[in-house]
């Protein structure tokens, strides 16, 4: 990318957001140190010369190995302030901001404002970055309902400083990452969901066929600052970014234009969260692996599974005293249980009871999926059907995509009918009356006789939804062709690509 150079030669680029060109600056001045010139460092970290101890190991996510960031001396290289402040790393940053777009914080600046602020004012907060100086605003507090009941509370940062927690979240994660357990998938470059379930499946399969399901309580909102700071330590040479994480942490939350101090916790909404959940549990992941239980970590979604009912309990209890005491987190005893892995979800995903156990949806998902589309209808009531089902169809293929690798298909096939009723119903309710309703069975090739019987049975619009006369009226054919989204058959498509992908194309046996 091309750069455009101001008075002092010294710029950044931020690209214009409409017509995609090289189009306002972001000023920002030389970085050295002590040791050298950052610029050269990072080049060092990524290129190590020949002599130096680590080597160039990549994984597969694109970062480098911890053997990989030492010096020539063998020495582990620490990350700096003005390494996150680096101009490459903070253009990615912008980069990756204004793609995940985002509601703005308190002061209301939008991503597409940003750039101009940028422009304006990045030398002085950049400098007050370096000196310690930077406060960041408050949160701005949003909640939103979970899955299983509840609210969720979010904690949504300025614009600005979702840029510079995505900077620092940058310049850490390839020095947090790759010391982090295998056993851990949540917010981890090259890692998915999928992965996590899949771990889980096979130690099923290997004989523990019991799970220790342990829900931590309010676990964003309970984080112990002190405690993460001291694990962030461990890693962190540099106690400029030390203090900048801690006043990110105790940045206050807006609610009702009241901001409250925070004291503990690390909110959902920012780009640095993941990182620190994960650092933080990294010695919860330790103490399992250190007394060799199968686990799989998600986030806060932790599954031990062992071989009874009994071990299952111990490990539970033990690991309820672990993390009191040592990360200051408490258990949520209502939701966390001990027992059979197909009467439990993980990730939206459940078991079949098998020996050689495979994945499915878990029965709760498919429900909060019904209760998407009830909403979703309720809203499409005296709408056209083909309107309704267009409006549907991005979020069946979002769902489908994300549970294509069930490996039974009853609960896609099940969907599939209870979705054709509920359209059926949709349509017996648009046509209100008995007369209209009979009149609309007669133009769709229901004989008279039954037309009438059928509109006034007295019945409700759900009974008369699954009824004959309405399957043969409004038939699978003619709802696919007003669009309809069929979750069986694209399941089928994506389970034959999967197999494709994996096992590469079959040849005929000549």
């Amino acid at each position: 990318m091309g750069s455009q150079k101001s008075a002092d030669g010294i710029v950044g680029v931020i690209y214009n957001h409409t017509e995609g060109r090289n189009e306002g600056v972001f000023p920002c001045a030389e970085i050295s140190t002590a040791e050298g010139d950052t610029d050269h460092m990072t080049e060092m970290s990524r290129h190590p010369r020949k002599g130096s101890t680590g080597s160039a190991r990549v994984s597969g996510n694109g970062y480098q190995t911890a053997a990989a960031r030492t010096d020539n001396r063998g020495k582990q290289r620490q990350v700096t302030l003005e390494e996150v402040l680096y101009r490459p790393n903070m253009t990615k940053a912008y980069e990756q901001v204004k793609a995940n777009k985002g509601r703005p914080g308190v002061d209301r600046m939008t991503v597409e404002e940003l750039a101009i602020y940028l422009r304006d004012n990045w030398q002085r907060i950049r400098e007050e970055l370096l000196s310690g100086q930077y406060c960041p605003q408050p949160v701005l507090k949003l909640e939103i309902p979970k899955p299983g009941g509840g609210k969720r509370r979010l904690g949504i940062p300025t614009v600005l400083d979702r840029l510079i927690q995505q900077a620092l979240h940058q310049a850490l994660c390839p020095f947090f990452d790759p010391l982090f357990s295998q056993h851990s998938y949540g917010f981890r470059p090259g890692r998915r969901a999928i992965d996590a379930v899949k771990q889980a499946r096979d130690h099923i399969r290997s004989g523990y066929r019991w799970v220790v399901d342990m829900d931590l309580e309010k676990f964003f909102d309970r984080v112990n600052h002190d405690v993460l700071m001291s694990r962030l330590a461990r890693r962190i040479g540099d106690k400029r970014i030390l203090s900048l994480i801690r006043r990110y942490l105790r940045a206050g939350m807006m609610t009702d234009g009241c901001v409250s101090p925070r004291v503990e916790g690390t909110p959902q909404g920012g780009p640095l969260s993941p990182l620190l959940s994960n650092v933080l549990l990294d010695d919860l992941d330790k103490e399992l692996e250190r007394r060799g239980h199968a686990f799989v970590r998600y986030a806060d979604d932790c599954n031990v599974y062992v071989r009874s009912r009994r071990a299952g309990t111990r490990v539970l209890n033990s690991l309820e005293e672990f993390l009191k005491r040592k990360l200051r987190l408490k258990v949520n005893r209502e939701k966390s249980a001990v027992d059979r892995p197909w009467r439990r979800k993980f990730l939206g995903y459940s078991v079949t009871t098998h020996k050689q156990v495979k994945l499915k949806v878990a029965p709760a998902s498919v429900k909060r999926l019904k209760t998407k589309i009830r909403m979703m209808c309720r809203k499409g009531r005296g709408r056209n059907l083909r309107r309704l089902l267009g409006e549907l169809e991005p979020m069946l293929r979002g769902w489908l995509n994300y549970y294509r690798y069930s490996e039974v298909k009853a609960s896609f096939e099940e969907l599939d009918q209870w979705f054709r009723r509920k359209l059926r119903c949709i349509l017996w309710r648009q046509w209100k009356r008995p007369k209209t309703q009979a009149r609309e069975l007669m133009k769709r090739g229901i004989p008279e006789f039954h037309a009438h019987k059928s509109a006034f049975n007295g019945h409700g619009p759900w009974y008369n939804a699954g009824a004959p006369h309405m399957n043969r009226a409004v038939t699978t054919k003619w709802l696919r062709q007003q669009g309809l989204y069929c979750l069986l058959e694209n399941y089928q498509l994506m389970s034959r690509q999967l197999q494709i992908a994996g096992y590469g194309t079959v040849r005929p046996v000549v």
